[in-house]
C-alpha cells in the first residue's frame, strides 16, 4: 500500500504559478519599485517558516535535484542555520514571557538575519526553481496582519499606495493545502498540519511514515508493508522512504 501526495505537491505548484504571475503584474505595474536582480540575495537572509506542504515540497525536490556530496554540504549549513534559528524563537518566547508586544517581538525578529542553507558561495540559490511562495514574493509589498513590509532593496516609499500582497490569505492557502494533505493520510498526527517550520528544519527532517504517524492496517499480506514516495510526476513504483 502506497501514500501518494503527488496531487498536492502539483495543487501547490499551481498555486505557484499564480504566485509568479502575481508578481510579474506588480513588477510590470511598479518597474521602478521592483529592483529583484540576478545576484541579489537579500531574501535569502529572511526568516520565516514553511508549511507542510511547502516543507514536503522543498524536501522532496532537495533529495531529487541535488547530489550527494552537495546534499551533505546543505546539511551541514542547515544544521547551523537551524540552531541560529532555534535561540532567536527562543528569545522570542523569552520576550513575550516578560510582557513584551507580539508587534514589537515581530520587528526585532525581522531584523534577524540567518543566511540560507540553499544559497551557494556565489550567493545563487541551489533549488532557484523550487524555492518557497514567500522567496518568490519577496520585494513586493507584503501585508502581514496589519503592517506591510517591504524589501529594504526594494523603491517602493512608505506612505504611497502600491499592489499590495495579502500574506495571511497566501499562509490560509498553504494551511488549507497541508490540511486537506494530513486527511488524506491514515495517520495519527490529526494537527500535523499546523506545524510551522523554518527551512533548514524542512531540509533536514525524514518526512517518513514515522514522522508522518503512518498507521499501519491491522491485517497486512505477509512481507508487505505501507510505504510512502513522494515523486512530484505521479506514483511511478513503490518506493521505500521509511
Amino acid at each position: 500500500m502506497s501514500y501518494d501526495v503527488s496531487a498536492f505537491f502539483e495543487e501547490y505548484e499551481g498555486f505557484v504559478e499564480e504566485v509568479d504571475r502575481l508578481f510579474e503584474s506588480v513588477k510590470e505595474q511598479c518597474p521602478e519599485e521592483v529592483t529583484c536582480t540576478i545576484g541579489c540575495c537579500d531574501c535569502c537572509y529572511a526568516m520565516f517558516d514553511l508549511t507542510l506542504v511547502e516543507a514536503m515540497y522543498i524536501n522532496a525536490t532537495f533529495r531529487e535535484q541535488l547530489d550527494e556530496e552537495t546534499r551533505q554540504v546543505v546539511l551541514q549549513r542547515a544544521n547551523r542555520a537551524d540552531r541560529l534559528a532555534y535561540k532567536v524563537k527562543r528569545e522570542a518566547y523569552r520576550s513575550r514571557q516578560k510582557g513584551e508586544e507580539p508587534e514589537k517581538i515581530l520587528e526585532d525578529i525581522g531584523r534577524q538575519r540567518i543566511r540560507c542553507p540553499l544559497l551557494d558561495d556565489d550567493d545563487r540559490c541551489l533549488l532557484y526553481a523550487y524555492r518557497p511562495i514567500t522567496c518568490r514574493l519577496y520585494g513586493l509589498p507584503m501585508q502581514i496582519g496589519q503592517e506591510v513590509h517591504t524589501c529594504s532593496q526594494s523603491g517602493f516609499k512608505p506612505g504611497e499606495k502600491y499592489p499590495t500582497v495579502f500574506m495571511d490569505k497566501v499562509q490560509n492557502r498553504l494551511l488549507d493545502m497541508s490540511q486537506r494533505l494530513v486527511e488524506s493520510l491514515p495517520t495519527q498526527h490529526t494537527r500535523l498540519a499546523e506545524v510551522l517550520v523554518p527551512l533548514s528544519m524542512a531540509l533536514l527532517t525524514e518526512y517518513d511514515q514515522e514522522y508522518l504517524g503512518i498507521v499501519e492496517p491491522q491485517e497486512q499480506p505477509a512481507g508487505q508493508s505501507p510505504t510512502a514516495h513522494w515523486t512530484l510526476d505521479g506514483p511511478k513504483g513503490e518506493e521505500d522512504n521509511g
